[in-house]
């Protein structure tokens, strides 16, 4: 394979370096990036969008530039993320934890910049991974069963325990709800509506992306409202930090984030690797073990450059990860690697073998314009960081309608039907009301985004173990390693807090 690859370098070159392919790359890196950024325009709604103009293109170009719309769109979320404190895309949602806090102390421009770096460095991976490991990893996922997917479910539910900083019980609880939420719809197995009550809407379950958006940007918009009330009546100003200085930390403090960047680009990778997970529980396995390894736990969620790194360098480790399985094997390791499979295949290029060895030169000229494309995020980026700032110098009397309208436009472009929009004015008070109660949101989103993926794999395992559900998981290499990982998750944090407290004691 690498002899292949090297021997077609010359030819890679003349075929990347071609006004064309340029073209298409920065269109794809500029337009994914606005998506990204707009609340509830996901990757995988524009690359959807941009397949009917690839038509009339090279497959070397239109594969490139959906590519590139993916890569860029999961770094363009974490701009109004951090500066709004709304998601442009559901992988971003971790993100809003800590950048929106730092915009708030005026360290906007900074976290736009660790954002951008951070994005590009996991993307770069991921592409590297994709070039060298494809086949090696994506054997490797063709493992996975039913039962290895219900315990890494279960392990992806285990980190509600460190994202509940407050009050585990209120964690617990809202994961719980998520878990719920999760149950409406047509049951799988007997096809029977569950929580329906007799609505057709409702009986494809919640849409995810529409709950995302309320849960984040409606409570936001209330906030706002409500604390420019407060300045008003009291006569003060509003309390936004000044945004200025460079768009990066110093080097002395960006050094210690290179650490965080690259766990996480590997976990991102990983998680991208594992069909259906997605950028956005890449993104809160990253930052979660970024908060586990961190010596400044106290400052996540309250405006911590490390935890805006983890998210960021995960989710866009996972858009590598996630064409791993789809071109070796047509199995997408994400809903937007789906969309791009389909536009491989218009372009005549099916997922497999083939590619690495009859259309060998095309599929690798693809994956360094993905690198390319990387390269291209990271330097837009960290260019038009300086003036996105500004966003934050908007009334509130102005923004709040304007992420309103973004977030109705968004949720319903989704499905193209007003069910989409109710589903994110619903979630919407919820989030507000959960929020008053500190009960974390994020909570919700993971046993939202996880609770299929259990349910289907907890179900699959009983019937395939005959009775014997515990020999039968103990009996599997890659259930005892992952048991162990959530073991791990589970007792570890416990055990180095008590540490902790004794060393406290004892000084």
């Amino acid at each position: 394979m690498l002899e292949s690859l090297f021997a077609s370098l010359p030819v890679i070159a003349s075929q990347l370096f071609t006004p064309e392919v340029l073209f298409a790359l920065f269109l794809g890196v500029v337009g994914g990036m606005v998506i990204g950024a707009l609340p509830g325009l996901s990757a995988t709604m524009g690359i959807a969008l941009m397949i009917p103009f690839t038509y009339g293109m090279t497959p070397i170009a239109a594969i490139a530039m959906l590519m590139a719309i993916y890569t860029s769109a999961i770094a363009g979320g974490s701009i109004s993320a951090i500066l709004i404190h709304t998601p442009g895309t559901p992988s971003s949602a971790a993100t809003a934890l800590d950048g929106y806090p730092l915009t708030l102390q005026g360290k906007g421009l900074q976290a736009l910049g660790v954002a951008m770096v951070s994005s590009m460095i996991g993307g770069l991976l991921s592409a590297i991974a994709l070039l060298f490991l494809s086949p090696l990893l994506a054997s490797a996922a063709l493992k996975f069963g039913a039962p290895e997917y219900f315990l890494l479910a279960c392990f992806g539910l285990s980190l509600i325990a460190s994202l509940a900083s407050d009050s585990l019980a209120k964690g617990l609880a809202a994961g719980c709800l998520g878990l719920i939420i999760c149950t409406i719809g047509i049951d799988n197995d007997s096809a029977f509506p569950r929580f329906t009550f007799g609505s057709l809407h409702m009986m494809g379950g919640i849409p995810a992306v529409p709950a995302l958006i309320g849960l984040f940007s409606i409570p936001q918009v209330l906030s706002l409202i409500g604390k420019s009330i407060e300045r008003a009546s009291s006569k003060e100003k509003m309390e936004i930090g000044e945004i200025k200085g460079r768009v990066l930390p110093p080097w002395s403090e960006f050094k210690l984030l290179i650490p965080t960047i690259l766990r996480s680009s590997v976990l991102g990778i990983g998680v991208g690797i594992l069909p259906g997970a997605g950028g956005d529980i890449g993104s809160w396995v990253g930052y979660n073990e970024a908060k586990r390894y961190s010596k400044h736990k106290e400052l996540f969620g309250k405006g911590s450059f490390e935890g805006v790194c983890a998210s960021e360098a995960a989710n866009n480790a996972v858009t590598g990860g996630a064409m791993i399985p789809m071109l070796t094997l047509g199995i997408p390791g994400s809903a937007a690697a789906a969309v791009i499979m389909g536009g491989l295949m218009i372009q005549g290029m099916i997922p497999g073998a083939e590619l690495f060895t009859a259309k060998a030169t095309i599929t690798y000229t693809v994956i360094f314009g993905f690198i390319l494309a990387n390269i291209f995020m990271g330097v837009v980026g960290l260019l038009i960081a300086r003036y996105v700032v500004n966003v934050t110098k908007v009334p509130p009397g102005v923004l709040c309608p304007i992420i309103v309208v973004l977030s109705v436009v968004g949720s319903y472009a989704i499905s193209q039907t007003m069910y989409s929009v109710y589903v994110m004015i619903v979630f919407g008070f919820l989030g507000y009301f959960m929020r008053r109660a500190k009960f974390p949101a994020s909570a919700t989103v993971l046993g939202m985004l996880l609770g299929s993926m259990a349910e289907t794999g907890l179900r699959q395992s009983i019937v395939m173990a005959k009775g014997h559900l515990v020999t039968y998981y103990l009996t599997r290499p890659l259930c005892v390693a992952l048991i162990a990982l959530i073991l791990l998750g589970i007792f570890l944090p416990v055990f180095l807090e008590k540490r902790k407290q004794k060393k406290a004691a004892r000084g």
